[in-house]
Protein backbone atom coordinates (compact mmCIF):
# COMPACT_ATOMS: atom_id res chain seq x y z
CA UNK A 1 0.00 0.00 0.00
CA UNK A 2 1.67 3.38 -1.08
CA UNK A 3 1.76 6.09 1.33
CA UNK A 4 -0.66 7.98 -0.30
CA UNK A 5 -3.17 5.53 0.00
CA UNK A 6 -2.40 4.44 3.25
CA UNK A 7 -3.27 8.53 4.20
CA UNK A 8 -6.30 8.60 3.47
CA UNK A 9 -7.40 5.02 4.77
CA UNK A 10 -5.91 7.11 7.92
CA UNK A 11 -7.76 9.79 7.67
CA UNK A 12 -11.01 7.88 8.01
CA UNK A 13 -9.78 5.74 10.28
CA UNK A 14 -10.99 8.34 13.11
CA UNK A 15 -14.94 8.90 13.70
CA UNK A 16 -13.94 12.45 14.58
CA UNK A 17 -12.38 12.96 11.33
CA UNK A 18 -15.64 10.96 9.27
CA UNK A 19 -18.00 13.74 10.94
CA UNK A 20 -15.46 16.99 10.06
CA UNK A 21 -15.07 15.42 6.28
CA UNK A 22 -18.43 13.94 5.57
CA UNK A 23 -20.82 14.91 8.06
CA UNK A 24 -20.35 18.21 8.42
CA UNK A 25 -20.49 19.41 5.21
CA UNK A 26 -24.42 17.98 4.25
CA UNK A 27 -24.93 19.84 7.37
CA UNK A 28 -24.09 22.98 6.43
CA UNK A 29 -25.82 22.57 3.01
CA UNK A 30 -29.68 22.82 5.06
CA UNK A 31 -28.64 26.15 7.09
CA UNK A 32 -30.88 28.44 6.48
CA UNK A 33 -30.25 31.52 4.43
CA UNK A 34 -29.70 35.16 5.53
CA UNK A 35 -31.70 38.20 5.10
CA UNK A 36 -29.20 41.06 4.92
CA UNK A 37 -25.88 39.29 5.38
CA UNK A 38 -24.40 37.06 4.54
CA UNK A 39 -25.27 36.81 0.94
CA UNK A 40 -24.97 32.95 0.68
CA UNK A 41 -26.77 30.74 2.88
CA UNK A 42 -24.90 30.81 6.21
CA UNK A 43 -23.66 27.02 5.47
CA UNK A 44 -21.51 28.25 2.73
CA UNK A 45 -20.30 31.66 4.73
CA UNK A 46 -19.25 29.22 7.52
CA UNK A 47 -17.73 26.42 5.51
CA UNK A 48 -14.35 27.47 6.01
CA UNK A 49 -14.65 26.94 9.35
CA UNK A 50 -14.99 23.41 8.88
CA UNK A 51 -12.57 23.22 6.46
CA UNK A 52 -9.77 24.85 9.24
CA UNK A 53 -10.80 22.34 11.73
CA UNK A 54 -10.25 19.28 8.44
CA UNK A 55 -7.19 20.88 7.92
CA UNK A 56 -5.43 20.54 11.59
CA UNK A 57 -7.22 17.55 12.23
CA UNK A 58 -5.77 15.28 9.57
CA UNK A 59 -2.40 16.97 9.49
CA UNK A 60 -2.20 15.82 13.38
CA UNK A 61 -1.82 12.65 12.23
CA UNK A 62 1.59 13.55 10.99
CA UNK A 63 2.40 14.48 14.75
CA UNK A 64 1.25 11.82 15.73
CA UNK A 65 4.02 9.84 13.48
CA UNK A 66 6.20 11.98 15.26
CA UNK A 67 5.68 11.45 18.55
CA UNK A 68 5.72 7.64 17.43
CA UNK A 69 8.87 7.91 15.68
CA UNK A 70 8.17 7.31 12.30
CA UNK A 71 9.64 10.36 10.38
CA UNK A 72 12.77 9.65 12.45
CA UNK A 73 12.66 5.89 11.11
CA UNK A 74 12.76 7.47 7.42
CA UNK A 75 16.40 8.31 8.04
CA UNK A 76 16.49 4.19 7.83
CA UNK A 77 13.79 3.64 4.94
CA UNK A 78 13.66 3.29 0.94
CA UNK A 79 11.43 6.52 0.73
CA UNK A 80 12.69 10.16 1.68
CA UNK A 81 11.31 12.36 3.89
CA UNK A 82 9.78 14.69 0.93
CA UNK A 83 8.20 11.23 -0.37
CA UNK A 84 6.31 10.75 2.82
CA UNK A 85 5.26 14.67 4.08
CA UNK A 86 3.95 14.64 -0.10
CA UNK A 87 2.04 11.69 -0.40
CA UNK A 88 0.27 12.38 2.70
CA UNK A 89 -0.77 16.17 2.24
CA UNK A 90 -1.82 15.19 -1.31
CA UNK A 91 -4.56 12.67 0.16
CA UNK A 92 -5.35 15.10 2.75
CA UNK A 93 -5.79 17.83 0.00
CA UNK A 94 -8.07 15.43 -1.79
CA UNK A 95 -10.77 14.52 0.95
CA UNK A 96 -10.85 18.18 1.51
CA UNK A 97 -11.99 18.94 -1.85
CA UNK A 98 -13.84 15.65 -1.62
CA UNK A 99 -15.63 18.06 1.12
CA UNK A 100 -15.78 21.11 -1.34
CA UNK A 101 -17.42 18.90 -4.15
CA UNK A 102 -20.16 17.37 -1.78
CA UNK A 103 -21.36 21.01 -0.52
CA UNK A 104 -21.49 23.01 -3.71
CA UNK A 105 -22.61 20.08 -5.71
CA UNK A 106 -25.13 19.24 -2.78
CA UNK A 107 -26.30 22.93 -2.96
CA UNK A 108 -27.09 22.62 -6.58
CA UNK A 109 -29.16 19.46 -6.19
CA UNK A 110 -31.68 21.20 -3.13
CA UNK A 111 -32.14 24.25 -5.31
CA UNK A 112 -29.75 26.59 -3.54
CA UNK A 113 -29.03 29.93 -5.38
CA UNK A 114 -25.04 29.87 -5.18
CA UNK A 115 -24.99 31.96 -8.27
CA UNK A 116 -21.66 31.05 -9.65
CA UNK A 117 -20.91 27.37 -8.59
CA UNK A 118 -17.98 26.44 -10.24
CA UNK A 119 -15.74 29.48 -8.95
CA UNK A 120 -17.41 29.10 -5.68
CA UNK A 121 -15.83 25.45 -5.75
CA UNK A 122 -12.14 26.87 -7.07
CA UNK A 123 -12.47 28.97 -4.18
CA UNK A 124 -12.91 26.70 -1.36
CA UNK A 125 -10.32 24.63 -3.18
CA UNK A 126 -7.60 27.63 -2.70
CA UNK A 127 -8.99 27.83 0.60
CA UNK A 128 -8.61 24.03 1.33
CA UNK A 129 -4.69 23.94 0.36
CA UNK A 130 -4.18 27.09 2.11
CA UNK A 131 -5.77 25.35 5.42
CA UNK A 132 -3.68 22.56 4.78
CA UNK A 133 -0.28 24.41 4.84
CA UNK A 134 -1.04 26.25 8.20
CA UNK A 135 -2.02 23.30 9.75
CA UNK A 136 1.17 21.73 8.46
CA UNK A 137 3.35 24.84 9.78
CA UNK A 138 1.00 25.01 12.59
CA UNK A 139 2.02 21.15 14.00
CA UNK A 140 5.86 21.31 12.75
CA UNK A 141 6.31 23.95 16.18
CA UNK A 142 4.36 21.65 17.94
CA UNK A 143 5.03 18.38 20.68
CA UNK A 144 1.48 17.40 21.96
CA UNK A 145 -1.58 16.66 19.10
CA UNK A 146 -4.32 17.99 21.82
CA UNK A 147 -2.33 20.85 23.22
CA UNK A 148 -2.05 22.12 19.17
CA UNK A 149 -5.44 21.34 18.20
CA UNK A 150 -6.55 23.36 21.35
CA UNK A 151 -4.84 26.19 20.61
CA UNK A 152 -5.53 26.08 17.07
CA UNK A 153 -9.12 26.59 17.89
CA UNK A 154 -8.50 29.61 19.37
CA UNK A 155 -6.71 30.49 16.07
CA UNK A 156 -9.63 29.64 14.18
CA UNK A 157 -11.73 31.60 16.26
CA UNK A 158 -9.31 34.30 15.68
CA UNK A 159 -9.20 34.05 12.18
CA UNK A 160 -13.08 34.03 11.35
CA UNK A 161 -14.23 36.85 13.73
CA UNK A 162 -11.05 39.62 12.45
CA UNK A 163 -11.01 37.85 8.75
CA UNK A 164 -14.57 39.15 8.49
CA UNK A 165 -16.17 35.44 7.76
CA UNK A 166 -17.98 35.54 10.82
CA UNK A 167 -18.62 38.80 11.31
CA UNK A 168 -19.14 41.98 8.24
CA UNK A 169 -16.30 44.11 8.43
CA UNK A 170 -18.38 46.73 7.78
CA UNK A 171 -18.99 47.08 11.89
CA UNK A 172 -15.25 47.05 12.08
CA UNK A 173 -13.30 50.19 12.44
CA UNK A 174 -10.39 51.03 9.82
CA UNK A 175 -7.45 49.79 12.03
CA UNK A 176 -9.30 46.39 12.02
CA UNK A 177 -10.02 46.19 8.67
CA UNK A 178 -6.63 47.22 7.65
CA UNK A 179 -5.23 43.97 10.14
CA UNK A 180 -8.30 41.30 8.25
CA UNK A 181 -6.27 41.38 4.97
CA UNK A 182 -3.34 39.80 6.69
CA UNK A 183 -5.90 36.78 7.18
CA UNK A 184 -6.51 33.90 4.91
CA UNK A 185 -10.27 33.81 6.03
CA UNK A 186 -10.23 37.79 4.09
CA UNK A 187 -9.11 36.55 1.46
CA UNK A 188 -11.80 33.88 1.40
CA UNK A 189 -14.94 36.28 2.66
CA UNK A 190 -13.80 38.30 -0.11
CA UNK A 191 -14.07 35.42 -2.62
CA UNK A 192 -17.52 34.69 -1.66
CA UNK A 193 -18.21 38.30 -2.20
CA UNK A 194 -17.16 38.06 -5.38
CA UNK A 195 -19.09 34.71 -6.40
CA UNK A 196 -21.97 36.59 -5.50
CA UNK A 197 -21.50 40.22 -6.79
CA UNK A 198 -18.53 39.84 -8.89
CA UNK A 199 -18.02 40.87 -12.73
CA UNK A 200 -14.00 41.20 -13.26
CA UNK A 201 -12.61 37.64 -13.66
CA UNK A 202 -8.91 39.14 -12.27
CA UNK A 203 -10.31 40.03 -9.14
CA UNK A 204 -11.07 36.61 -8.31
CA UNK A 205 -7.83 35.33 -9.67
CA UNK A 206 -6.10 37.85 -7.40
CA UNK A 207 -8.07 35.99 -4.73
CA UNK A 208 -6.82 32.61 -5.25
CA UNK A 209 -3.61 33.86 -5.79
CA UNK A 210 -2.95 35.30 -2.62
CA UNK A 211 -4.53 32.08 -0.86
CA UNK A 212 -1.80 30.17 -3.04
CA UNK A 213 0.58 32.61 -1.88
CA UNK A 214 -0.01 31.76 2.18
CA UNK A 215 -0.43 27.83 0.79
CA UNK A 216 3.24 27.91 -0.33
CA UNK A 217 4.57 30.00 2.67
CA UNK A 218 3.64 28.17 5.33
CA UNK A 219 4.19 24.62 3.04
CA UNK A 220 7.69 25.74 2.84
CA UNK A 221 8.04 26.67 6.76
CA UNK A 222 6.07 23.25 7.70
CA UNK A 223 8.00 21.34 5.45
CA UNK A 224 11.42 22.55 6.45
CA UNK A 225 11.47 21.75 10.04
CA UNK A 226 10.36 18.67 9.21
CA UNK A 227 8.36 18.35 12.12
CA UNK A 228 11.54 16.83 13.79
Amino acid sequence: MTIFRFAIKRSFGNKTNVVFLLLLPIVCIFFPEGEDWPHLPYGYQYFGIVILFAGIRLTSILLEDRVKGVVKRLAVAPISYAQYLGQNLLGYSILLVMQCMIIVIGGVLVGHELYQPLWLLVLYTSFSFTAIAIALAWISFCRSKDSAFLVYMSLIFLFVILGGLMIPLDIFPALLKKIAILFPTFWLAEGLNWVVFGANLLDFLLINAVLWLYALIFSIIGSIRKIH
